[in-house]
């Protein structure tokens, strides 16, 4: 897992509430395994083969039901509603968003927008976006948004200037390829991923 720091403003970087929710973020990624029971994440080798939403599905279950977040927050901060967000943490009247990227390169630029908006308004004091590497896309659905197709974009949003705000960006991938293991399909529970 990758990750970096894309906005960072005011000192929540250096807190111990983004000690905590990096913590819980990570923990619930690395519960995320494949096939159900092994110890890893393993992955079918096959392109475009497995799989997305369920891999974000085992995450979000991981947040809410080990670590207490909010799942699919509605959230106003705009004039028409930007969508609700995938998870979010309740921080001293402000909020942690987190979103975990399933569509395609479009979708991950929508995603960035949304958590550097509510950014701008003061609604959230930090935000993640979790999308997968190039190499981990080769065997996921045809055409989603990975790291590599939105990274030359960064400098668009490191332009954003606010008083105090935190974005940063994970970067996820397999442990290991395996032939052996079953795709993951788009009906598989998220909850048999951990």
């Amino acid at each position: 897992m990758q990750e970096l720091s894309l906005i960072s403003y005011g000192n929540f970087e250096e807190s111990q509430e983004w000690a905590t929710i990096q913590h819980e973020i990570r923990t619930a990624i690395k519960l995320i395994v494949w096939p159900p029971g092994a110890s890893e994440f393993n992955i079918n080798p096959i392109r475009h083969g497995n799989g997305v939403k369920p891999i974000k599905n085992a995450c979000m279950a991981a947040l809410k039901d080990r670590l207490g977040w909010q799942l699919e927050t509605k959230i106003q901060y705009a004039t028409k509603s930007p969508g609700r967000v995938d998870a979010t943490k309740r921080l001293n009247g402000h909020l942690f968003a987190l979103e975990w990227e399933t569509g395609n390169i479009s979708s991950s630029h929508r995603a960035v927008n949304k958590l550097v908006l509510g950014l701008l308004r003061g609604v959230f004091l930090g935000a993640a976006l979790v999308l997968p590497s190039r190499r981990l896309y080769t065997y996921l659905t045809d055409r989603i948004g990975n790291y590599e197709e939105l990274e030359p974009y960064f400098d668009v949003w490191r332009a954003v200037r606010i008083n105090e705000g935190f974005l940063a960006i994970f970067v996820v991938e397999h442990d290991a390829v395996d032939s052996s293991v079953s795709t993951i399909t788009k009906s598989t529970d998220g909850r048999a991923l951990i």
